[in-house]
């Protein structure tokens, strides 16, 4: 049956059939993903001996890499009034390059494979976002939202299980990761990659685009100035939300083992898993400033926690609550893009947002490498520093939005 209209209604089961077929896509992404990404820091700093800098080099440059790709797929899928064929290449683009993680041996192949998974996702992204956006109405847009990001919350949660078994099986509760471990890994990991793209390319429809008539033109100005300033606020939250591979590093150091860290990252997916569906619903009650705000609170907390832990059990438990702030905030603030644009810009609205983000994980994540161990005879200000610096930057986002941001309401007035 064809999708030509958003659904009104509210609930799970009135989801419609896109929201269900992207969120079982990204649920099976993330089962490939998470298994390989989440050993990947581990990887790089046990096996291949590379510093935190250059770990932070290359997380960073794998994000900005896709930013200029977001604002181009999203731009593409308005102009081509169609969303699902750009989220299809782009899921099948990653699926390809991860398993290359077999084969890496050196920093810079690490980096290729990287920056090529990161490509696939600045493809699928926008177009992706829209997709969901178009296929609901404003009232249940938190809903579809927070429900897709649990889902591919699941999908993680099942990925670090998977890749914790592996890993118990084959080295125990030793602290450093082996190669062969891990290239174990990346073969399973493979299976549920294409998987994702299947459902997909069977499941999902394109839903018509309404309003704007003229071609769309990649220009910020033209999203709006409430687009803007969200984006403003955001960025600012984001420069100290630096790559989550130095929390797995910061656990490592302060003494878990390769298990307890996978351990440690299934808690924190379930946690996030459980706290998705219910605060986008929230969301679309009692307003999107308020749970993004509120989320924000919480990862200040969790950071200056961080910064201060003293055992690695004291980051898994501050990790697992790290999950409430990732439900409360992430499909929160994509559900809000869409309150204040209008849709047919929707496509761009999504590039912009993710490419903006993408751009700032790059010296977020520099950042936090050389505060952490320097850079060239300079040593850094140690495991603390990124951690105190990010907390530092969430309490004065959530400060500017109570300040200057009004809830969106009312398809980009």
């Amino acid at each position: 049956m064809s999708e030509t209209t958003p659904q009104p209604h509210t609930g799970l089961r009135s989801l419609p059939r896109n929201v269900w077929a992207t969120g079982l896509t990204s649920f099976f992404t993330d089962i490939s993903s998470e298994m390989i990404l989440n050993l990947l820091p581990l990887f790089m700093a046990n096996v291949l001996g590379i510093r935190t800098s250059i770990i932070g080099l290359i997380e960073g440059v794998a994000e900005a890499t896709s930013s200029l790709l977001k604002v181009f797929s999203g731009w593409l899928s308005d102009r081509l009034r169609a969303r699902k064929g750009l989220a299809v290449a782009g899921y099948a683009l990653s699926a390809v390059s991860k398993p290359l993680f077999y084969f890496a041996n050196s920093w810079g192949l690490v980096a290729a494979i990287r920056w090529a998974d990161r490509v696939g996702k600045g493809i699928r992204t926008a177009p992706r976002d829209a997709l969901v956006a178009d296929s609901v109405q404003e009232e249940n847009r938190g809903l579809a939202f927070g429900f897709h990001r649990a889902a591919d919350t699941a999908g993680a949660l099942i990925g670090i299980l998977i890749a914790l078994i592996v890993v118990w099986l084959a080295q125990g509760g030793t602290v450093q990761l082996s190669r062969s471990t891990f290239q174990t890994v990346v073969l399973i990991s493979i299976i549920p990659g294409i998987l994702g793209v299947l459902v997909l390319v069977l499941g999902a429809q394109d839903v018509p685009v309404t309003g704007g008539a003229e071609r769309p033109r990649i220009t910020f100005r033209g999203l709006g100035r409430q687009f803007a300033l969200f984006m403003l606020i955001v960025g600012l939250f984001d420069l100290g939300n630096s790559s989550d591979a130095f929390l797995i590093l910061r656990a490592q150091e302060r003494g878990l083992s390769v298990v307890g860290v996978l351990g440690m990252l299934a808690t924190f997916n379930l946690v996030y898993t459980l706290v998705s569906t219910p605060a986008g619903s929230l969301s679309d009650r009692i307003g999107r400033k308020r749970v993004i705000m509120g989320g924000w609170l919480v990862y200040g907390a969790i950071y200056l926690g961080v910064a201060l832990a003293r055992t690695g059990w004291q980051v898994w438990l501050l990790y697992a609550l790290y999950g409430v702030y990732y439900g409360m905030a992430y499909g929160t603030a994509k559900a809000m893009v869409a309150d204040i644009v209008p849709p047919h810009l929707r496509g761009s609205a999504y590039g912009t947002y993710n490419a903006v983000l993408g751009i700032l994980d790059f010296p977020a994540s520099l950042i936090a490498g050389v505060l952490w161990q320097g850079v060239g005879l300079w040593q850094g200000f140690g495991p603390s520093a990124p951690f105190l610096f990010g907390a530092a930057t969430a309490l004065l986002a959530a400060v500017l939005m109570a300040g200057v941001m009004r809830e969106g309401h009312g398809e980009g007035r």
